[in-house]
């Protein structure tokens, strides 16, 4: 059954088309060089709005924490039911911090918080497909942790 997802608008949908590619861009103004997440319409430092663009991540980053949910109130998640929610702070940026379900790892087995000398696995980025207008998400989500490293870039291998 499908999940429900996002509904991109003009803002995010460059973010969800990446991601429907197997990639993970992060908004970055041009005239500060900082990245931000969500986007927003201009830059949350400097105040700019033209010159804004996407910049490609790497994918790869630190498990921070994380979180098991056994009540959740999402009824179409109910049946995935105990789930991991962790908290991944990205390479390029450790201040952009993105969730997971982390699929693949056993509930309340997430090594975290993991060391940055942690070896980093090699896994694509998760298949979330999300339709422009629709609220309907497909998963295709596979992930793989080692030490707290988690890879998340179309499947390209790294080495720490």
């Amino acid at each position: 059954m499908a999940k429900q997802g996002v509904v991109p608008d003009a803002l995010t949908q460059p973010f969800w088309d990446a991601a429907n590619k197997g990639r993970l861009v992060i908004q970055q103004c041009h005239a500060c060089n900082r990245l931000q997440h969500p986007p927003a319409p201009t830059c949350q430092q400097c105040g700019s709005g033209d010159h804004l663009g996407w910049q490609e991540m790497s994918g790869r980053g630190t498990i921070y924490n994380y979180g098991v949910v056994y009540d959740c109130p999402v009824r179409l998640l109910q049946q995935d039911q105990p789930f991991n929610v962790a908290v991944i702070m990205l390479d390029e940026d450790p201040g952009i911090q993105m969730y997971s379900h982390l699929p693949g790892t056993p509930v309340d087995a997430v090594p975290a918080p993991a060391p940055r000398t942690s070896v980093t696995p090699v896994v694509p980025l998760p298949g979330t497909n999300i339709v422009a207008g629709s609220t309907t998400t497909t998963r295709t989500d596979r992930m793989e942790v080692s030490q707290g490293r988690v890879t998340a870039a179309g499947g390209r291998p790294s080495v720490d």
